[in-house]
């Protein structure tokens, strides 16, 4: 199981990566073949999109067929068509076709590693294993950031891709020998087993609205914007570009090894997560507030983002904590849908924000995008006041 476990997060390392490299290679593309800055904001959307609808499937096929078919075959079909469809692309709708074909692929891996720690593990240590998965994933947004810009500038950006397609064939064979299903579940006598015994439970219903926004600021900015952001504002190159992305993506990594003890150290799930995204939603008040303070402060202001941003983990054991054995895999990934549609969504919209605000001056429009990203996270907050504290 820790192999299989240890090839999950590697697995997952890659899911972090195709989420998050267009903001480096935004300006090769605009240059090479042609896309806008909003039309990498909608392939960033379309990815997070095709990855929140697979959540429902992803769930069924875990709960009946395990997690190592569930993720082998999507990541090895999905993942690796997507790359090579990205390093073949001629124009934006190309662009847009390989980011919906990884966001597919990329669906199932960190649930999957989710499930064998709600199924196997002490329920009290979810928070903990759910956040060092994605700290360790993480390291690929810093793949994705400084080393991709000097990949794509050293060897270009599409024979760039075609060795991470390669990869990404090689890790979904691997998973297919290493990962161990855990032992079937007995459905209780009377239980439905369905998607709809979740939705009934009512503690949810003031979660799913943080949970759908919580981590959109942190994931459009660091996976879109911070590039055309820092290069229109600043003038800045792909190795600032990529400086500053790197710089956003260790502040995320440090956020969710931080977050996942601090249930168990404060007794409380729900005061944590509040309290988190509220300073991640002044944070993008401030770079509303300052757009042009300055490189650097800018830079901070996005890292904090990523850091505080980065509750999903926490939230995940705060839902999870309201589910049923035999449902462990639908609700799981119930939660995911409603985290990762969220990104996908308000990344398709923050591009119509961008588009509707005149760029004079050049920030303008990413003061629209920080405030956008900013009021909806407090909004979501707001509601979450009212949500119902658990602790296993």
């Amino acid at each position: 199981m820790k192999i299989g476990l240890f090839f999950l997060v590697v697995g997952y390392l890659l899911s972090q990566f195709y989420r998050s490299f267009l903001a480096v290679l935004a300006g090769m593309l605009q240059t090479d073949i042609g896309v806008s800055a909003d039309d990498l904001a909608l392939s960033s959307g379309l990815w997070f999109l095709a990855f929140a609808l697979m959540q429902l499937p992803v769930g069924w096929a875990l709960d009946q067929f395990g997690p190592r078919r569930s993720t082998a075959l999507v990541l090895g079909l999905g993942g690796t068509g997507g790359a090579l469809a990205f390093a073949m692309a001629q124009n934006a709708v190309h662009v847009h076709v390989a980011m919906l074909f990884l966001g597919v692929g990329c669906a199932p891996v960190l649930m999957a590693a989710y499930y064998i720690f709600a199924r196997i593990y002490p329920p009290a240590i979810f928070a903990t294993l759910a956040g060092a998965v994605i700290g360790f994933g993480s390291l690929g947004n810093i793949l994705g950031a400084l080393p991709l810009a000097w990949a794509a500038e050293a060897f270009g950006w599409r024979e760039t891709l075609f060795a991470l397609a390669a990869g990404t064939a090689v890790i979904a064979t691997v998973l297919w020998y290493v990962i161990q299903d855990p032992p079937a579940v007995t459905v209780p006598e009377g239980a439905r087993g369905s998607l709809l015994d979740l939705l009934k439970i009512p503690a949810l219903w003031l979660i799913l609205p943080l949970l759908a926004v919580n981590y959109a600021p942190a994931a459009g900015l660091r996976g879109l914007w911070a590039g055309p952001y820092f290069t229109d504002v600043y003038a800045a190159g792909a190795t600032q570009v990529g400086q500053i992305t790197l710089l956003m993506a260790c502040a995320m990594i440090v956020g969710n090894f931080a977050y996942g003890p601090l249930d168990r150290l404060l007794g409380t799930r729900k005061w944590v997560i509040l309290a988190g995204n509220t300073l991640g939603g002044l944070s993008l008040l401030a770079l509303w507030l300052m757009p042009v303070s300055g490189f650097w402060t800018s830079a901070v202001l996005l890292a904090a983002v990523g850091l505080f941003g980065a509750s999903f983990p926490m939230m995940m054991a705060h839902g999870r904590s309201f589910f049923p054995a035999h449902l462990m895999g639908r609700g799981v990934t119930l939660l995911n849908l409603f985290s990762i549609g969220g990104v996908g969504v308000l990344q398709v919209l923050s591009g119509r924000v961008h588009s509707a605000v005149p760029a004079v001056p050049p920030e303008a429009p990413y003061q629209g995008v920080f405030l956008f990203f900013g009021l909806i996270l407090l909004a979501g907050c707001v509601i979450f006041v009212f949500a119902r504290d658990r602790m296993d």
